[in-house]
């Protein structure tokens, strides 16, 4: 029997990683896993060698301070997957962590296929990093075809699969009425999948909630949740007795909420496409401690923080970032768009047009998955 080790390092990549898998496994049912996942994987019967929660970080300093933990899960990551001995080793996304066991997995056992799902962002940062990877990657999956030049440069086998948060979505509809009142204008957000960022974003969404709710009586705030930070987020809005505002974590009741919403407040990150693609004006927020930004500041060439406005190479959703990420300036943005209803309709048809671009035109996880049949053949 094939193997296939599924190697991810946040909750998004865990989501990612079942996408394909789901569609891998109508074309070829006969392929053991093993995994370091989440719950989107562990939906599928696929065994997670440890809790992904214990290597999700974020920033620089994180890093640094969790550097030992960190080489230790490389280490064990390392023996497990050679002791599977799989076809592949399929890593998606969170470069520092995956591609690490990646190139020390190929050293060991060159017969391994490595095929990495999510290209790291070398147009953003070191690009140079590219040359690198031509020693232990076999296939590079990547999101956006503008990254295709990067990599093709280098000769590295790549192809572009598209984005699957911008698949259309065939779930079943759920009646939203014993959740939301009809009366209620729907605000989703989004406060980050690593609790790292959650924990520095939810005091400022829940101040932004507060100047919102002092004006406005005709909007409920949902928080879209990962199942690892759901009981955070809600212990947090119960301890400051936050009115007006839910906690989701069900992917199918989450999906609904958005489509159903009138804003979206969100982290920076991947869940930007989503809510683009469900047609829903947003404001963009990220904030790090000052000792990474200056870090980040130093090393990233590009303007803008969100991957839209960076395709564009202008600010088609605002964004505020680090000093502008704070109550009053969230809820001064949101209510400016929500009274200028031309404005956001010209985000959507903008944020349109640039999905459309970079849209697949067949099955995101139906590509990726026919790469990982060729190298199992």
């Amino acid at each position: 029997m094939k193997k296939i080790f599924i190697l991810t390092g946040e909750p998004s990549g865990d989501k990612l990683a079942s996408t394909v898998i789901i569609q891998l496994r109508l074309s070829n049912p006969d392929v053991e896993y093993l995994s370091v996942g989440g719950v989107h994987l562990t939906s599928l019967g696929i065994k997670s060698i440890f809790d992904l929660k214990e290597i999700t970080y974020m920033g620089f300093t994180s890093v640094l301070l969790n550097i030992f933990k960190i080489k230790n899960k490389i280490n064990i990551t390392v023996d497990e997957i050679i002791k599977f001995n799989p076809d592949i080793l399929f890593s998606v996304d969170s470069p520092d962590f995956t591609l690490r066991v990646a190139e020390r997995v190929k050293k060991i056992n060159n017969n391994i296929k490595t095929v990495h799902y999510v290209a790291p962002q070398v147009w953003i940062w070191r690009e140079g990093r590219v040359k690198k990877f031509k020693k232990f990657l076999d296939h590079l999956l990547l999101l956006f075809n503008f990254e295709k030049k990067y990599f093709d440069k280098e000769n590295i086998p790549n192809t572009f699969v598209g984005h699957p948060l911008l698949e259309q979505d065939n779930k079943s509809k759920i009646d939203l009425s014993s959740l939301i009142n009809k009366n209620k204008k729907i605000i989703s957000i989004f406060a980050g999948s690593r609790k790292s960022e959650t924990n520095v974003l939810l005091p400022i969404l829940c101040n932004f909630i507060k100047l919102m709710n002092k004006k406005f009586y005709d909007y409920v705030f949902i928080f879209h949740a990962t199942d690892e930070n759901k009981e955070l987020i809600f212990n947090f809005i119960k301890k400051v007795s936050l009115k007006n505002t839910q906690v989701i974590s069900d992917e199918n009741i989450k999906s609904q909420i958005l489509s159903n919403s009138v804003f979206a407040v969100a982290k920076s990150g991947t869940v930007s496409l989503e809510i683009c693609n469900a047609n829903i004006p947003s404001i963009i927020i990220y904030k790090i401690n000052m000792i990474n930004y200056l870090i980040m500041k130093l090393l990233v060439k590009v303007k803008f923080a969100n991957i839209i406005n960076i395709i564009n190479n202008k600010e088609i959703i605002p964004e505020l970032l680090q000093g502008e990420c704070n109550p009053k300036e969230i809820y001064n943005s949101v209510v400016y768009l929500l009274k200028n209803p031309e404005l956001m309709k010209d985000q959507v048809e903008n944020c349109n047009k640039t999905l459309n671009d970079i849209r697949s035109k067949s099955s995101s996880p139906g590509e990726a998955s026919s790469i990982l049949l060729k190298y199992l053949a």
